[in-house]
Order: C-alpha cells, then structure tokens, then sequence
C-alpha cells in the first residue's frame, strides 16, 4: 500500500521534481495549483521565462510580501525578473497559440495511458470556464502534467481510459506524482521514476493504466532536498 504523505509534501515534492526539467532560456506557462509552485524551485544557474495567459511575461517565484501589482492567471501573486514585460491577453495568447512555449505545466483530473488529458471539467460542479488549457496543450512543445496519484477518495487518476471530456488528445508528454514520474513516448507510457520508499507492485496497484517499467529506472530527482 502506498504511503500517506502530508500534503504539503506532496505539493512541493511535486513542484521541486518539475523545476528540474527546464534548460536555461526555456519560455514555460504555469496552470494552477500545484504547478504555480514550480517557478520556487528553479534551480541556480538557470534562467526560466515564465509566462502567464493573464499578460505577464518574465514572472518570477513568489514574493516574500504580496504585490497586488502582479497577479498570475490563477490568482497568485508574483515577482518579476529583471527585463519582464506585461502585455494584452490577446498578445498573450498569441504567444501560446503561436507555439513559442517550450513547456507548460498543468494540473489533471485524469490522464491515460495514451496520453490523452481531462481537467477542465469536474463532475458535479458549474464551470465558468475551461479557461487556456486547451490552447496550452495544442500549443506548447511539452506538456508536463502535476497531479497527485490518486483522487481524495482514493481512486485512480491515471486511467486506462479518460471518463471526462479531455482537454486534448495524445498531448501529455510526463506525468509527475507524489510517489512516481511517467513518460510518454512513442504512444507508450513508461515509468521512468520511483520516489524512496515506493515499490513498484504498489504503485501497479494504484494506478489503472497500463504502463511499461523504464530499464533505466532511477530514484524520482529532488527528494533528496525534503526536510
């Protein structure tokens, strides 16, 4: 059985390990939730542009104290780098619809084993809006998906097969957990990471969709910074 982990570990396990897939001067859109804490970790030594639909280009980690001034598409506060720039969300989707981001990374209400992502409608509840994940998924070169396991209730997220309607087909390019890092390539999803402690028949057990096991499977990267 997969362990319990505090939630704020989990979060920030998450976002720690998705900081470390970016090479210096890549342009990245952060969804909301987990993969707003992404832009905290970015490792030294590398420079990260991150872009937010809302009109900001250049946003930076969390400020110590709240600047109503910039404010990210999903309500969270952010700094600036030196040179950034705010621009109209028409520009901004221009940019995303244009295919100049290397990588966006997004949350999920379920992925499957072919790639295929839903998480702009959640059963049960009015949805204003689908907002940009669907031209972020069409138009990014990578899309990294930050997702817990499982649900709250404990039922799977990645899935043989979606339920909800997807936001795109066969876009996901990695998954990343608490507990494991998934890869899609070629049509076939591969576990490629295992955090400490998790076995790989548990991780089976927790997870519906049909993966392959990476020859290379290595320790998921950045746990050795947990405190």
């Amino acid at each position: 059985m997969l362990p319990v982990l505090d939630d704020e570990l989990v979060r920030h396990r998450i976002a720690r390990r998705i900081a470390l897939e970016f090479e210096d001067g890549a342009v990245v859109n952060l969804g909301i939730g987990i993969p707003t804490l992404v832009s905290d970790y970015i490792p030294e030594g590398i420079q990260v542009i991150f872009q937010t639909e809302n009109g900001l280009v250049g946003a930076g980690p969390k400020p110590e104290k709240d600047d109503l001034r910039f404010i990210g598409a999903g309500g969270r506060c952010l700094s600036t780098i030196p040179g950034a720039s705010l621009i109209a969300s028409d520009f901004s989707f221009g940019l995303i619809r244009g295919g100049h981001l290397d990588s966006t990374v997004l949350g999920a209400l379920e992925v499957d084993q072919e790639g295929n992502l839903a998480n702009w409608w959640v059963p049960g509840k009015l949805v204003p809006g689908m907002g940009g994940a669907m031209d972020l998924v069409s138009g990014a070169k990578c899309v990294i998906i930050a997702t817990t396991h499982c649900t709250k209730k404990g039922g799977a997220k990645l899935m043989k097969k979606c339920t909800l309607p997807l936001t795109g087909a066969k876009v996901v390019s990695m998954v990343v957990t608490e507990y494991a890092v998934f890869r899609f390539t070629g049509g076939r999803m591969i576990l490629s990471e295992l955090a400490p402690g998790i076995d790989l028949e548990d991780i089976r057990r927790a997870t519906e969709a049909e993966f392959e096991v990476s020859p290379d499977l290595s320790e998921m990267l950045g746990c050795e910074k947990e405190q």
